[in-house]
């Protein structure tokens, strides 16, 4: 269906607006979308108006009445008119139905009648206005709800953001937590490994120069220490900080600086006049009975940190006792020393007969007193000669070892050979001290006899050099240890001998390795013995002594002292 509508005045242009609305209305398009084509069309009409001339509006419905079909318009201007060649304006609407059509397109000439339209066209509008009003209350509906969302969203971010707080707070004081217990294990391991370096020496010279290499840089720039009753420090020119004086009066820990220390357990004073610009902490080393001394320190930087101030005093704590166990210890080594020393007898003066002996004290720890040696004569003529080591070290076994001496010395007067004598030696230690053992070498010459005796009781093996140069070692079954919980008789042995033989008694300590063991040292020793010419024996039988231990000492740490006692048969043969 097609209609047409010539429009040159304004009242053609209204009756053609109110003749689409009508059609619109008519083949059922929504009155939003019939108030929007009317809209636009009166737009267009009221351009082609002010333009001037003739125009035609086309209406043009394509569909059957039983389909929902589309309603066009088109406006173009009439062929006759100035505004011919312009492009049509056009605009197209679906219309779900098309019942009343043919009515609704006609419209009166009457002026009633059109105003009657056009409050009929205020009615799409006022349509429109309800469904604009509707859009406008869901739009502020909507408009409220974004601002709920929006505070929300801002609530929301507030919570992140203080929980972000929150935990970067806690993963801060974790990272300190965990950096005070790296620095609390830090401390506690290097006083742990610092108190076994100390405690290790029994030499307080050596621990009192350990400490600046313990402390110095880490926790110190400057390490020095005062021991009151050091032999150097008595000539000593340069003087003592006043803080270190106080510390020693008060046996408190002093801090010298010209701020505040704020360390724990520490007395704070005013900067030492000997160096104004140093920090100074002065700790007392404490015993039960007076401090040893002071140990003076200045800081790695600018001062300490309290919990390391704390190390150091403990640390200063423990090489006290340190310190002190040592003096102690070098106390009773001097004494057990000097004991041994005294109780070592001067050799006797035997015709044909040529003996040399030495005697060194260990190096490391308290391993003197019990080695020894004796030579006396027997009243037949006989000469005894013995070495013996007694188990355990210092005074009480520096002791134990002038009692057996002195015993053996008593049982020989009888005459007793060398194994009867360790027989009572055995009886004799087992009653005096059940819980102390003893190994003893005895050999016996005689200037009537061509033989040597000898017996060993749990002892090394004498080395005999005979007269023609070669070596034996003179290691027959010996008894076992003196004064073990055991009833033995120990056996005697001879073997012939000769001017020019040399017999070498002595201790484990010259011999015995810890990684090598015993026997690889008696091979040295033969070997050693061997080298000699009886020439040389005769000559210089001390000297000899000497060359024999210098070799087999160079590779020993001197942890135990060691024994020689060479006898040597002065005659004309030579090897």
């Amino acid at each position: 269906m097609m209609r047409t509508w010539q429009i040159t005045t304004v009242t053609d242009a209204a009756r053609a607006r109110i003749a689409l609305a009508r059609l619109a209305a008519a083949y059922g398009v929504p009155t939003l979308e019939r108030t929007r084509l009317a809209t636009a069309l009166s737009a267009q009409l009221r351009q082609c108006l002010t333009k001037g001339g003739t125009w035609v509006l086309t209406l043009n419905l394509a569909g059957s009445p039983a389909e929902e079909g589309l309603l066009h318009a088109v406006v173009t201007p009439s062929p006759d008119a100035c505004a011919a060649g312009e492009p049509p304006w056009e605009v197209t609407v679906p219309c779900p139905e098309a019942a009343h059509a043919a009515e609704g397109g006609s419209v009166a000439d009457d002026p009633a009648a059109l105003a009657e339209a056009l409050l009929g066209a205020d009615e799409d509008t006022a349509v429109v206005l309800d469904k604009l009003t509707e859009q406008e209350d869901l739009v502020a509906f909507h408009r409220e709800e974004l601002h709920q969302t929006n505070q929300g969203v801002l609530a929301l971010h507030a919570e992140l953001d203080a929980a972000g707080r929150a935990q970067r707070e806690a993963f801060a004081a974790e990272r300190s937590a965990r950096n005070e217990a790296e620095s609390a294990r830090r401390r506690l391991t290097f006083l742990a490994d610092a108190s076994a370096v100390l405690t290790a020496s029994l030499n307080h010279e050596e621990i009192v120069r350990r400490l600046p290499d313990l402390l110095v840089p880490e926790y110190a720039s400057s390490v020095d220490v005062w021991l009151f009753d050091h032999e150097d420090d008595k000539h000593r020119s340069a003087p003592h900080p006043a803080a270190a004086v106080v510390a020693a009066r008060t046996g408190r820990p002093q801090y010298a600086a010209d701020h505040p220390g704020n360390l724990p357990g520490v007395d704070d004073q005013p900067p030492s006049a000997l160096d104004p610009t140093r920090p100074l902490l002065c700790v007392p080393l404490p015993t039960r009975r007076a401090p040893l001394g002071v140990l003076t320190l200045s800081p790695p930087g600018a001062r300490w940190d309290p919990d390391d101030a704390v190390m150091l005093i403990e640390l200063t704590r423990r090489a006290s006792i340190a310190i002190d166990n040592a003096r102690r210890f070098e106390h009773n080594r001097d004494i057990a020393e000097t004991l041994q020393r005294a109780l070592l007898t001067d050799l006797p003066a035997t015709p044909g007969l040529s003996l040399a002996a030495r005697y060194l004290p260990a190096t490391h720890g308290l391993n003197i007193g019990g080695d020894w040696y004796d030579a006396f004569p027997q009243r037949d003529g006989g000469l005894i000669t013995v070495v013996g080591d007694v188990t355990g070290h210092g005074l009480h076994a520096a002791v134990m070892m002038s009692q057996l001496r002195t015993a053996l010395r008593a049982y020989a007067v009888d005459g007793d050979s060398p194994g009867r004598l360790l027989t009572r030696l055995h009886r004799f230690l087992h009653h005096l001290q059940p819980d102390l053992y003893a190994t003893a070498v005895i050999a016996r010459f005689h200037p009537d006899e061509p033989t040597l005796t000898w017996a060993a009781a749990g002892h090394p093996p004498p080395v005999l050099r005979l007269a023609d140069g070669s070596v034996r070692v003179l290691d027959a079954k010996p008894g076992a240890m003196l004064g073990i919980p055991l009833t033995q008789e120990i056996a005697d042995h001879t073997v012939r001998v000769a001017p020019g033989s040399t017999l070498a008694l002595y201790t484990d300590g010259l011999v015995e390795r810890r990684a090598q063991g015993i026997d690889p040292g008696i091979g040295r020793l033969a070997t050693a013995l061997g080298g000699f010419r009886s020439g040389e024996l005769d000559a210089d039988l001390e000297g000899s002594a000497d060359r024999i231990l210098h070799p087999l000492l160079s590779d020993s740490e001197r942890d135990d002292d060691v024994c020689l006692l060479l006898c040597h048969l002065r005659g004309d043969a030579a090897s």
